[in-house]
């Protein structure tokens, strides 16, 4: 119950039942709001205009209900101005925090009666400011339709996941591959004992990893389509959290990327998001809120760590605005228009940086705001993860972050599309009983979110001031969760890559003719065409662009593929695009690094060129088969290990400011 009135009117004639909330039903400003009031309050709150109401109420005069808002409550008593406003609140959303520091807190009363004021005070102008910012109606919003759409996406984000890996594990790690997963788990059952359950969670120390890994990929395919479908799209995630995850820990280096980990985040959190039943078919329901504001904070944490991370970094790139000199050049998969957009002057793409930096640090606080400026910042959003897909093969981290920011549009969005296009309008949002059947328990969704936020406030706070490790109890509470990689640090491209080496794989004979290895995306013939190919990731690609920023003892596993390929083990060679042995192995093997550069338009209009290369050092000297070699697989304590931050890796090749 709220606190008494402070106001000392009494009215003789009080309403009965419920308290009375008396407007003027000239003011448009009014009737705008008092929608919005109406459908919050349900029936809990009356609420009536002056010109009908007010000759009941003798005691109120007049121009008291031109000056302000009247609440009568069923005591007689009656406020007005700032004070009804906020005791009609604690009545209609059974929330009195806000009143109860009217009543208590020091200034905050006269403070909130200024404000009433202000506004009541310019009507005209804050009526045009709602409109403007709100739209023509300003009912508290819902989010079925976009819930519905994400949980979908969601889904088809999953399919490409486990579908594009299914082709690929055995050459990377099957029983004969780069890194086989099997002699790892058993590495690591040896040095973690039973602590390996968690520090590595994955299925496959009940049922292997050798033939189990395909299961997993299968079972993901036919769950992601179950999810997509609507079939018990709760528990289809949780399973596609559990397959995922030990998909990421199985996979050692060629899953320790942040969009896996992004996925397995966002999955975790739409669990308590999505309708908890067997099917949910077309109805879209609106999702609880705990959990729409979990994958909200999501996002905003995404870009605004990937902007802060950029200025953090103290690279000098970022800070001179001159990033995107060398970023369409030197990022890991280039698409022929990145080619296109690095060829642009200086200037437009130091402006480009600007913008980059006003869409990340910015536009998340955009998403905070009314509904049409939050419509705004969405659609900036999707608008940058757009441009990056159309200049680079980022695999599925784009359609995945523009998924999430489909989460910000309400229905009512959605329908005026429908209604500008001619098409059939959406359902409406499910009752409120029938919501409270379909959503998860407020048993469980309650300190879920209440540890989910509390989680990834804190890595976002040892993210953002690296001192705060100091407190040991602080940096143990987010290692203790760091195995299950669903509450992550993020902040992409922090540091920017000045120069493009490039690992060359080369086979021959005699030791003198040489033929390299084509890759599927990789660059290597200076001819061949930029390729898309996200949202699939040739994950071997991906880690020798990688490699080659580092030193040959940090990635052991490249010596690994030398020898797979001397072996001519085909599950490795199915990797490559092109094969030069294909009729036996080579004798000889060697890696050979190369600097890259895009060439400019007169050289590719001359040469039919994309590229230039200039040979800088073997990063592998040439190698034979020994008989018996063995494969050394490398070991990372899982609890140790630091996984690669995607494109912020620090290494020998990296300019960084301090250089």
């Amino acid at each position: 119950m709220p606190p008494p009135a402070r106001s000392g009117l009494r009215v003789a004639h009080p309403p009965t039942g419920r308290p009375l909330l008396i407007y003027d039903g000239n003011c448009g400003f009014c009737r705008l709001w008092v929608e919005r009031w109406r459908a919050a309050a349900g029936d809990r709150l009356d609420l009536e205009t002056a010109q009908t109401a007010g000759a009941r109420f003798p005691e109120i005069p007049p121009a008291a209900f031109d000056r302000a808002v009247q609440l009568v409550e069923p005591g007689g008593a009656v406020t007005s101005a700032a004070e009804a406003v906020l005791r009609a609140r604690a009545i209609a959303r059974r929330r009195s925090w806000l009143l109860a520091a009217y009543g208590r807190l020091p200034g905050f009363a006269p403070a909130a009666e200024a404000v009433y004021r202000l506004v009541a005070g310019h009507r005209p102008l804050f009526s045009l400011l709602t409109r403007l910012f709100w739209g023509a109606g300003i009912a508290r919003p819902s989010f079925g339709i976009s819930s519905w759409l994400f949980l979908r996406l969601l889904g088809a984000v999953h399919l490409i996941a486990f579908a594009s890996f299914w082709v690929q594990y055995r050459g990377l790690v099957g029983p004969d591959g780069i890194l086989p997963a099997q002699p790892f788990l058993d590495a690591v059952r040896a040095a973690a004992g039973p602590a390996r359950f968690w520090e590595l969670p994955t299925l496959s120390w009940w049922f292997g990893a050798g033939r189990f890994l395909p299961v997993l990929c299968g079972a993901g395919v036919v769950v992601s389509l179950a999810v997509m479908a609507g079939v018990a799209p709760a528990g289809g995630l949780a399973l596609l959290w559990a397959a995922y995850l030990s998909l990421c820990a199985a996979g050692q280096v060629f899953w320790e990327f942040q969009w896996d980990a992004l996925l397995l985040e966002a999955t975790l959190l739409a669990l308590l998001l999505a309708p908890w039943v067997a099917w949910s078919g077309r109805a879209r329901p609106d999702p609880p809120r705990p959990a729409r504001w979990l994958l909200w904070w999501l996002l905003i944490r995404l870009m605004w760590l990937s902007g802060a991370a950029k200025l953090l970094s103290g690279d000098e790139a970022w800070r001179h605005l001159s990033a995107l000199n060398y970023h369409f050049e030197t990022q890991p998969l280039p698409t022929a228009l990145g080619w296109y957009a690095h060829q642009v002057p200086g200037w437009p793409k130091a402006a480009a940086c600007v913008l980059l930096f006003a869409i990340e640090l910015g536009g998340p606080f955009l998403l905070l705001l009314p509904r049409r400026v939050r419509h705004a910042g969405a659609l900036l959003q999707i608008g940058l993860q757009a441009l990056i897909a159309l200049t680079g093969n980022y695999t599925f981290f784009n359609l995945l972050t523009a998924a999430l920011c489909l989460l910000f549009f309400d229905d009512e969005f959605w329908r005026g599309w429908a209604r500008r296009l001619h098409l059939p309008g959406s359902r409406a949002p499910a009752t409120g009983a029938r919501l409270a059947l379909r959503a998860c328990p407020r048993l469980v969704l309650v300190p879920a979110a209440a540890i989910a936020f509390a989680l990834t406030g804190l890595v976002t706070a040892l993210t953002l001031d690296p001192p705060l490790g100091r407190h040991r109890w602080l940096t143990a509470s987010a290692e203790a969760v760091a195995p299950l990689r669903s509450f992550n640090r993020y902040g992409l491209f922090s540091v920017m890559t000045r120069e493009r080496p490039e690992i060359v794989i080369e086979g021959s004979d005699d030791g003198l003719t040489w033929r390299p290895y084509e890759f599927p995306a990789k660059p290597g013939d200076l001819q061949r065409r930029p390729v898309f190919v996200a949202p699939y990731q040739p994950r071997l690609d991906w880690q020798l662009w990688f490699a080659a920023l580092d030193y040959p003892e940090r990635d052991p596993w490249v010596t690994n593929l030398c020898i797979r390929l001397l072996q001519g083990a085909p599950d490795v060679t199915a990797l490559f695009a092109v094969n030069p042995f294909p009729g036996r192995p080579p004798a000889h093997i060697r890696a050979v690094l190369y600097d890259y550069t895009f060439t400019d338009r007169a050289t590719r209009a001359a040469t039919g060129r994309w590229w230039d290369r200039a040979p800088v050092d073997f990063y592998l000297p040439s190698i034979a088969l020994r008989e018996g070699a063995p494969l050394a697989p490398p070991f990372f304590s899982p609890r140790t290990r630091q996984c690669r931050s995607l494109l912020a890796w620090p290494s020998r090749r990296t300019v960084s400011s301090a250089s």
